[in-house]
């Protein structure tokens, strides 16, 4: 009997750790420079990196007519769009709170598909829906419902990056068409290229290319894990383990994701970790464990 593979797992690990701790570069970053400037910044660096990879494996090709357009449409989404709303987020939202309010994209996703695409959505995966958000509920009131109930949702960080976990959703289940008909890796490089050079546009008109010299030592740390390790590397580390590896078992590596970035950013930004934090987790990663069972 030949033994399992250990690299693909590995792989999986390092991605969904490297995308845990990316919330904590990020809000070092955005402490000392504009969000535009974070974003417009680590997809420069990380995109070459994808480039390389898509060559290598020999995936490159460019779009076709209309698929231009429909690749300018997911840059937007996924990462225009989408790294605006996490970076001005991380602004005022903590970083442990960001992660867990992310990691409900599934929910999203299935409701999405739900009502666009008419997928089935049973009782146990409603059920893990209604839990998902209630998870949720508890991580931004910090256990205090009643804050809530006068209209207190959180930070308006906690907002933006709640809206940047239903952008993930309309993203990725716009991005089904393109995964048919193209490689993982080439569409997630076109995609990042083409966002990228959409956020480009304000960054320069903006002026905002003077801000880097704001960076100090640990800001270009940030930078350079941010643009290295989560827009390069760990997505080269997940597409190869999701070619070796069934998509259910990949998928259960990011519920490893949230706990990292709070322990992470208990280290690094001092973030207190809380009960109500722990126990919104458990709550929202028992719903996405339910959303995501079959039958």
């Amino acid at each position: 009997m030949p033994k399992p593979k250990v690299l693909p797992y590995l792989e999986a690990l390092f991605a969904v750790v490297v995308w845990g701790a990316s919330f904590i570069a990020t809000k070092i970053a955005v402490g000392q420079i504009s969000p535009i400037s974070v974003v417009w910044i680590r997809f420069a660096i990380g995109i070459p990196i994808l480039f390389v990879a898509v060559f290598m494996r020999k995936q490159f090709a460019f779009p076709k007519g209309s698929e231009w357009w429909y690749f300018t449409l997911l840059g937007f989404l996924g990462i225009s769009f989408h790294q605006w709303l996490q970076s001005n987020g991380l602004q005022t939202s903590q970083a442990t709170t960001t992660a867990w309010i992310v990691s409900t994209s599934p929910a999203f996703i299935a409701v999405l598909g739900w009502l666009i695409l008419k997928e089935k959505l049973n009782l146990l995966q409603s059920s893990g829906i209604a839990l998902a958000m209630l998870g949720v509920l508890v991580v931004i009131s910090k256990g205090d419902f009643s804050s809530l109930a006068v209209g207190h949702f959180g930070t308006i960080g906690d907002l933006l990056i709640f809206i940047s976990s239903i952008n993930w959703a309309v993203f990725s289940i716009l991005s089904r068409r393109g995964l048919k008909e193209h490689p993982s890796t080439r569409l997630t490089l076109w995609v990042m290229t083409i966002g990228w050079l959409i956020t480009t546009i304000p960054f320069l008109a903006q002026g905002k290319i003077t801000e880097l010299a704001q960076l100090d030592a640990r800001g270009w740390i940030a930078i350079l894990f941010l643009g290295v390790f989560t827009t390069g590397l760990a997505y080269i580390a997940w597409f190869d383990a999701l070619g070796q590896l069934p998509a259910a078992q990949t998928g259960a590596f990011l519920f490893i994701e949230p706990p990292s970035s709070m322990i992470v950013a208990a280290i690094i930004l001092n973030e207190a970790i809380t009960l109500p934090a722990i126990l919104g987790g458990v709550v929202i990663i028992l719903g996405i464990w339910l959303v995501n069972r079959k039958g």
